[in-house]
């Protein structure tokens, strides 16, 4: 609760004690689709207080306890956002519509200040559109919370936008509730940007598929922002992926601070300190090296990622390291590398360095297409990515000693 939440009233404390922290709640955890499984064997593994989870369309469907809701916002790293499921109901006409919503317990779940906004899908229904029946919503809500004595007032929760997610279909009625607030692939730390961001997200996926556990050495020598680099650094310092920002539940009337600190407490148990560089990161462009150092310095990852300014064909991974480990790219495509002919050289090279640097090493790279591989003097795996509306190639192997 922040010095803006007005006070609730015993009575309503009650009802949410038993109603909404009481009782298992429904959630339902949004993915990129080739995200989906990595993202459920990731949540199988964090061994949270669940008494379902499966894999559905768009993403995954859990049943817990309000607390297993915000635990999964803390440590999932592939998921995009966590909704907690509302109603269900028919509706044919308007007058219909506001009659059922509200009749809906709105005063358990939102403060009149709170600053809500909506997100609504409607297909083969009488309802069809959308901007009226975000409109119905929210004269709705505000009308049930006025009429349980709540104030009614124009100031938001500071902080905390209340997202309601409403998707109408045969003129069946879904409502959902954003836990997260912003993407979850923001991770609240690295404030700098550059002409082709990789979401965090991806990142994450990445690693585990080439195998990264947080105990081998990782060179990141086409880095970026260091978006690679930071997940790397996170998992290997076992710190969650939400340890750094803030979630939309944190402005609900459930939510209780407490509880979260000792939520996080637990979690801090696990984090630890890494004083010796295990990944290695590096970029031509200086600007963005000065960023991700400045970024690294402010996270607290300082002893974990080492940063240097130096072209890939360039790096001697033996000059700063003597094992093996992870070398992991995202070179440029599409139009930030220009002809055919151009990418075509590109690869080769890039190829050709990986073949005389970096022998033994596992490998990650990010590609555009298949044809990509056939420039590569050695055979790798491919897993099918999404990032942007573009659709990459994970290619994953081990370079050959010789």
């Amino acid at each position: 609760m922040t010095e803006n939440t007005p006070p609730a009233s015993p009575a309503l404390l009650k009802r949410i004690k038993r109603h909404i922290k009481g009782r298992p709640r429904d959630f339902f955890i949004v993915t990129a689709p080739e995200l989906t499984s990595l993202c459920y064997d990731e949540l199988m593994a964090l061994h949270l207080p669940l008494e379902q989870a499966q894999m559905v369309p768009g993403g995954i469907e859990i049943k817990g306890r309000l607390t297993a809701g915000y635990l999964a916002n803390l440590h999932l790293r592939m998921a995009n956002r966590i909704l907690m499921r509302l109603d269900h109901f028919h509706a044919t006409n308007f007058r219909q519509l506001h009659k059922k919503l509200a009749a809906f317990p709105w005063e358990m779940y939102l403060y009149a200040t709170s600053a809500l906004s909506f997100q609504v899908t409607a297909r083969h229904s009488r309802l069809y559109h959308t901007d009226a029946i975000s409109e119905v919503f929210r004269s709705a809500i505000l009308e049930r919370l006025s009429h349980r004595g709540l104030p009614q007032g124009s100031q938001p929760v500071e902080g905390y936008r209340q997202q309601i997610f409403v998707r109408t279909l045969d003129d069946n009625f879904s409502i959902s509730i954003d836990s997260s607030g912003t993407n979850l692939y923001k991770r609240g730390f690295k404030k700098q940007g550059g002409a082709a961001p990789l979401r965090e997200t991806i990142a994450s996926a990445v690693l585990t598929l080439a195998g990264y556990d947080g105990t081998q050495i990782l060179f990141d020598p086409m880095c970026g922002t260091g978006t690679f680099s930071f997940e790397a650094a996170m998992i290997a310092a076992h710190i969650p992926p939400g340890w750094h920002r803030t979630f939309a539940f944190m402005g609900w009337p459930a939510f209780s601070p407490q509880q979260w600190a000792f939520l996080r407490k637990e979690a801090q148990k696990d984090i630890r300190t890494i004083e010796q560089p295990l990944i290695f990161a590096s970029d031509k462009h200086r600007d963005h090296c000065r960023s991700l150092a400045r970024s690294i310095e402010s996270a607290g990852l300082s002893g974990a990622i080492n940063v240097r300014c130096r072209d890939f064909f360039e790096v001697d991974p033996l000059a700063q390291n003597q094992k093996t480990g992870l070398v992991i790219l995202n070179p440029p495509y599409g139009r930030r590398l220009g002809t055919d002919r151009e990418a075509n050289r590109r690869i080769h090279a890039i190829g050709a360095k990986l073949l005389s640097a970096f022998k033994g090493w596992r490998l990650a790279l990010l590609i555009p297409h298949k044809n990509w591989l056939q420039a590569l003097p050695f055979d790798l795996k491919t897993h099918p990515l999404q990032h942007g509306g573009l659709r990459l190639l994970l290619a994953v192997g081990t370079i050959p000693e010789a």
